[in-house]
């Protein structure tokens, strides 16, 4: 109940907060951390590093995507003029039975990104399983 204090002409509370149970909940609170703090067991985590990848492809098909969205397969030096609906079975006779062939995406800057998607999606149903996209840093 808060304090009435009766100096001038009428009744005024003074509201006071009492601290005592405040400090009793949180004194409470550390001992409870303080136990538990040693019984929590760190997990770990294992990361990948750099060098853990696995053995280098045999053989890279590479996807590039034109100003105008056409396509173009370069493998081995070799350019093949392609379309987003016979890209993906371009590629697959391309890789024939080898498991270990990456194809890379490479794009113009001014490209959708919904081409590149539409690009990687295709690849992906069709089976491919390592499909990359180019990045060129800039200088």
């Amino acid at each position: 109940m808060p304090a009435v204090s009766s100096r001038g002409r009428g009744r005024r509370t003074i509201a006071e907060i009492n601290m005592v149970p405040f400090i009793d909940v949180m004194l409470v609170l550390l001992i409870i951390f303080m136990v538990t703090a040693p019984m929590i067991t760190p997990s770990m985590v294992d990361l990948p590093s750099v060098g853990k990848a696995a053995k280098q492809p045999d053989k890279v098909i590479q996807v590039v995507i034109q100003k105008d969205e056409q396509l173009e397969l370069v493998i081995e030096g070799k350019t093949i003029t392609a379309s987003l609906a016979n890209v993906a079975a371009s590629v697959k006779t391309a890789i024939g039975p080898s498991d270990n062939t990456a194809v890379v995406i490479s794009a113009d800057r001014t490209v959708k990104y919904e081409t590149v998607v539409k690009v990687m999606d295709s690849l992906q149903r069709a089976g491919v399983a390592r499909v990359g996209l180019s990045v060129q840093l800039a200088p």
